[in-house]
């Protein structure tokens, strides 16, 4: 079996500044992970990177996710035993080995997750995702876009309780059905979703966003320790731009149905002072409206940073008062296309907007 680079607990730290960002508000928050992992790397376990293409056409490999409310994973505390068990349920129930586990979404705390299954089964973590960042909802993949099988799907608690969702006709209805389980577990749960070949993540999976987290998180880290501005060495890893800074005014929040949904006011500070921003979310923030007008939208990541350390500021953790700079990120481009805005673009959640992209 081929090595490959193992990631030092640097990058791991870098991984969850990286993360954070790139989940444009949701994928829960990296630190609980980060402190499994922490524990794990002290026990002498070790994680692998696999660069995508060294997967063989009909190796299988295992996308794991936790699924839930962002505010719920906050006061659930992560066991790094729940994601490996979704994986080894998988394995039993289809019969299979898995070559390699990968992330379904690199933002936030389920950036970090496939490294506590790689850690504990001892395989490697390829270095994709099925989102580019962190959406809400089952439907809202590249594999969804690519019409690959929605099914089957394990989901796990931390009291034993363990499901399988054996066959759905469609990506909506994955999506609904395991909603449901895990809001019965007290909307947090670890899954691992349909296994994907090789030769499926190489077509369809967003390549190297792993070591794209890591690297933001490095330039972050990197920045703070020199007294720089973090934001503007965000900017120069990835091409983004600043669309406002402002302070947080007014936060309206609640968990329903397994998501965390609401909306946060943001009142201009600097140059943009005067005018306001809003920003609605599920789970992620999707449209941020400018004074009245659709400022940013899903697919375009947005990004709410702390002004000073630059670090991403969850749905479930912004609070009146901080002061923030919200930025975007170009999405990958499976999103933009048709099939992809159909997924993820703003109608999907009900916004009767066309999308326009901040890059456009």
């Amino acid at each position: 079996m081929k090595d490959f680079p193992v990631l030092s607990l640097d990058d791991i730290e870098a991984l969850a500044v990286g993360a954070w960002i790139l989940g444009t508000g949701g994928g829960g928050s990296p630190y609980l992970g980060l402190l499994n992992m922490r524990r794990l790397y002290a026990e002498g376990h070790r994680v692998q990177l696999m660069p995508p293409e060294a997967l063989g056409d009909d190796d299988w490999v295992a996308v794991v996710s936790n699924m839930g409310a962002p505010l719920v994973g906050q006061e659930r505390l992560t066991d790094s035993r729940m994601i490996p068990r979704a994986v080894t349920l998988m394995e039993e129930h289809r019969g299979i080995a898995f070559r390699a586990v990968m992330a379904l979404e690199i933002g936030g705390g389920n950036g970090v997750q496939p490294l506590m299954a790689a850690a504990r089964l001892n395989i490697p973590v390829v270095d994709a995702d099925l989102m580019g960042r962190a959406y809400p909802e089952a439907q809202m993949t590249s594999a969804a876009v690519g019409d690959l099988r929605p099914y089957p799907l394990t989901i796990v608690d931390c009291r034993g309780v363990e499901a399988i969702v054996e066959k759905v006709p469609t990506w909506k209805w994955m999506e609904r059905v395991s909603r449901k389980i895990c809001v019965e577990y007290g909307s947090i749960a670890a899954t691992c979703k349909a296994p994907r070949t090789g030769r499926e993540v190489k077509d369809w999976g967003i390549p190297l966003t792993t070591s794209k987290a890591i690297a933001i998180g490095h330039a972050v880290r990197e920045a703070q320790a020199r007294h720089h501005d973090p934001i503007d060495a965000i900017l120069s890893v990835e091409p983004g731009k600043v669309l406002f800074r402002g302070k947080v005014t007014d936060v309206e929040r609640r968990t329903t149905e397994g998501f965390l949904r609401g909306r946060a006011t943001i009142t201009g500070l600097d140059g943009d002072r005067g005018t306001q921003v809003v920003l609605d979310f599920q789970n992620e923030w999707i449209v941020a409206w400018h004074d009245g007008e659709a400022m940013a939208m899903s697919p375009d990541l947005i990004c709410v940073l702390d002004s000073v350390a630059g670090e991403a500021i969850g749905t479930e953790t912004i609070r009146y008062g901080q002061r923030v700079t919200i930025v975007a990120l170009p999405p990958p481009a499976v999103f933009t296309t048709p099939k992809g805005l159909e997924h993820v673009g703003p109608r999907a959640f009900g916004y009767d907007l066309p999308y326009k992209s901040v890059f456009a």
